[in-house]
């Protein structure tokens, strides 16, 4: 894994009224996931949608409706679909890395027990995404090509595609395609699973 500090001051470098002015990047103190898990035990969050990602807290945006209309038909697309080989999450935690701890719209994970910690793996990550596309572009595909998932989509809701993300190598992925309306995408660990875009949409 790739020094999570580098990638902040390369991130907080481009993002407007993100550094105060006359501080330098590499002064800010990162949170380790351990001291995330922490704070949210002790209920520092509770009045707060945020993520971990690569030790900065980030706020997550309020959902629209088309946002939450695409996220109740996926999830009621790929449940079923996937049945009982894996878990199908919704905006649940991943503990990813030691810096990192991202909450997508829609997860596929191993099947287990995770009453003592979350998944530390995902063979499908699925982001929902209009305002958050650089974000979700850039930091997490980076993230979780980085940590190894199998596959990630982003539903664009702005363009009406999904964007498919595979072949993770080096931080990140070699093969990005777009799936259209018509389209169908099956899945890489289940190929039987296969979801139509226009069903989304």
């Amino acid at each position: 894994m790739k020094n999570p500090r580098s990638w902040l001051t390369c991130y907080l470098s481009g993002v407007p009224g993100t550094v105060v002015p006359g501080i330098n990047p590499e002064l800010i103190r990162l949170i380790s996931r351990t001291e995330y898990d922490r704070m949210i035990q002790l209920g520092m969050f509770d009045d707060e949608r945020v993520e971990l990602l690569y030790g900065v807290l980030i706020s997550m945006s309020p959902h629209r409706p088309e946002h939450a209309r695409a996220l109740r038909v996926l999830y009621k697309l790929l449940l079923p679909q996937v049945g009982d080989r894996a878990e199908v999450q919704s905006q649940l935690p991943l503990a990813l890395a030691s810096h990192s701890e991202p909450e997508p719209d829609l997860s596929v994970v191993p099947s287990g027990d995770y009453s003592d910690e979350h998944p530390s793996q995902a063979w499908l990550v699925i982001e929902v995404a209009a305002t958050s596309l650089p974000k979700d572009r850039n930091v997490k595909a980076k993230l979780y090509a980085e940590c190894g998932i199998l596959e990630y989509w982003i539903v664009n809701l702005v363009d009406k595609v999904v964007e498919v993300y595979r072949e993770a190598a080096d931080g990140k992925y070699r093969s990005a395609t777009i799936s259209r309306p018509g389209d169908s995408i099956a899945l890489v660990k289940f190929p039987n699973v296969r979801i139509a875009v226009s069903d989304i949409f």
